[in-house]
C-alpha cells in the first residue's frame, strides 16, 4: 500500500462520525478537484493529495466548540503529528501543513504556495454550484436552522443557530466565493458553479414570496 493510500484510510477513520457536510464524501471530492486543478496549474501532486485528504481532520473540534477553534489550524497541527510516521521529508510535511492552515475561507492566514492556492480554490469550490448548495442546506440541517431567514437582516444573525441557514451561508459567504479563487483554473470552474447558484438562490427567494 503507498503513502497515499495509507494517509487515505488514515482520514477516512478520522472522518467517519464527522456531520454530512464536511464527511468523508466532501474530503474525496477536494481531492479529486485539487488534483485536478494541480495537474493543470502544474503543481506538486504528491503534496495536493496529502493535504486534500488530511485538510478537514479538525473540523470535528470546531463544530463542538461552535465555531471557537479553528478546523484550519488544528487541523494542520494533527496532520503534522501524523505524518511524522511517515517516511517523507521534512520539507514535504511542512508544505502540506501549510496548505491546511491555510485552506479556511475566514482565516488570517493567506495561501501562499502554488499547492495551497490549490487546494483552497478546490476546498471553495466544493462550496459552490450545486453541491455547494447541497451542503448548505446540509449544514443548515445540522445546526437545526430554518428553511429561509429572508426576513431577518443578515448582520443580526448568528452563526451554529436556527438563523444559520443556507440563504445566509449565501449572502455571507457563497456569493463572494468565486472573486476569491487564485488559480486560473479555479476561475474557470467557479464562474459556471457561481451562475448556476445565483440563478437558484434568486428562484428560492421568489418561492418563498409565492411568485412561481
Amino acid at each position: 500500500m503507498n503513502i497515499i493510500e495509507r494517509i487515505r484510510k488514515e482520514a477516512k477513520a478520522i472522518l467517519k462520525d464527522f456531520r454530512s457536510s464536511h464527511d468523508w464524501d466532501h474530503t474525496e471530492r477536494v481531492y479529486r478537484l485539487a488534483l485536478q486543478i494541480g495537474e493543470k496549474e502544474r503543481a506538486n501532486l504528491l503534496v495536493i493529495a496529502l493535504a486534500a485528504l488530511l485538510h478537514d481532520i479538525g473540523r470535528s473540534c470546531e463544530d463542538r466548540s461552535n465555531g471557537k477553534i479553528c478546523h484550519a489550524k488544528r487541523g494542520a497541527e494533527m496532520a503534522g503529528t501524523l505524518l511524522q510516521k511517515y517516511d517523507l521529508e521534512k520539507k514535504i510535511i511542512d508544505q502540506v501543513i501549510h496548505c491546511i492552515e491555510t485552506h479556511r475561507y475566514r482565516n488570517n492566514k493567506q495561501p501562499e504556495s502554488l499547492e495551497a492556492r490549490v487546494l483552497f480554490d478546490a476546498d471553495k469550490l466544493d462550496s459552490i454550484g450545486a453541491v455547494g448548495i447541497g451542503r448548505a442546506f446540509l449544514f443548515a440541517g445540522e445546526v437545526g436552522a430554518k428553511l429561509h431567514n429572508k426576513g431577518n437582516h443578515i448582520m443580526n444573525t448568528k452563526p451554529y443557530t436556527e438563523e444559520d441557514t443556507a440563504y445566509r451561508e449565501y449572502m455571507v459567504k457563497l456569493r463572494h466565493i468565486k472573486e476569491r479563487i487564485l488559480t486560473d483554473e479555479g476561475k474557470r470552474i467557479a464562474r459556471e458553479r457561481h451562475e448556476f447558484m445565483e440563478e437558484f438562490f434568486m428562484r428560492l427567494e421568489s418561492e418563498m414570496e409565492g411568485i412561481l
